[in-house]
Formats: C-alpha cells, structure tokens, sequence
C-alpha cells in the first residue's frame, strides 16, 4: 500500500498563515483557526505543506487500508478556503441551506471568505463532524 504523502509535522502554523499573500483570506484563515481551536480543544498542526489541521483520529477502511488523520481543518488555497468536513454532509442538508455561499466536494466545505457565510453554521457543521469522528474512532 502507497503511504500517505500529507502527515502531520512541526512546521510552524503561524508562520504558514503569515505567508497568505491575500489579507482578507489572512485574517480568515486566523478567525478558523480560532473557531477550530475552541471546538476541538487542540492546538493548530501543520499537515503536509499546506493544510491546517486539529487534533486526531485514526481510521480504517474495510479495504484494510488505515492510518491517522486530523478531526477536522482547513487549506487556503488560491480560489477559496478549502475547510475539512470529514464526516461528509450526507446529515448536514438543513444547515448546508443556511450556510450562505459555498461549494462542497466529498469531505470539503469551499468558500471565498468568511464574510459569504454564516459562521455560527459554519461552527454546527464542524462541531457534529469532530463529534461523529470520535464517536466512530471509539468503537
């Protein structure tokens, strides 16, 4: 089996953050950091080069395949803010309606700035996700 390329190291979070050319975006990634920080109750890690992560679970897939992974987190990426939802959002659709501007893939909530969401739904959402990872990691 391939190891995972993105895993979880020293590089400095804040450091990171600061090299966000876009200001607005800059000041976006801090307020997530924040939200993130109080609703897992851990300390910002960087994962791989460009993803901020928070605290840890790990996994297993019925392929066999496993390893560990952040609860939730986020990337700012050029287009968007890429923000890590990683129980998916098959339970989410009435808060995804109140959401405000956004776009989702598979695990990954994207948005253009904090200012186009609501972010007391944007806290809910990660809060049930870091909620049913635990739930699922303490079978």
């Amino acid at each position: 089996m391939a190891e995972l390329k993105t895993k979880k190291n020293d590089n400095d979070v804040n450091l990171f953050i600061s090299k966000v050319a876009d200001g607005a975006k800059r000041e976006d990634c801090k307020a997530i950091i924040e939200l993130m920080r109080k609703i897992t109750k851990t300390e910002p890690k960087m994962w791989g080069s460009s993803i901020v992560g928070f605290g840890n679970y790990h996994y297993k897939y019925k392929s066999g395949r496993e390893g560990d992974w952040f609860l939730t987190g986020f990337s700012p990426r050029k287009g968007n803010i890429s923000i890590y939802i990683l129980s998916g959002f098959n339970k989410s659709e009435d808060n995804l309606k109140k959401l405000g501007k956004f776009k989702t893939g598979k695990g990954c909530l994207y948005i253009k700035s904090l200012a186009d969401i609501d972010i007391k739904i944007l806290k809910e959402l990660v809060m049930n996700s870091v909620k049913e990872l635990k739930e699922k990691n303490s079978d």
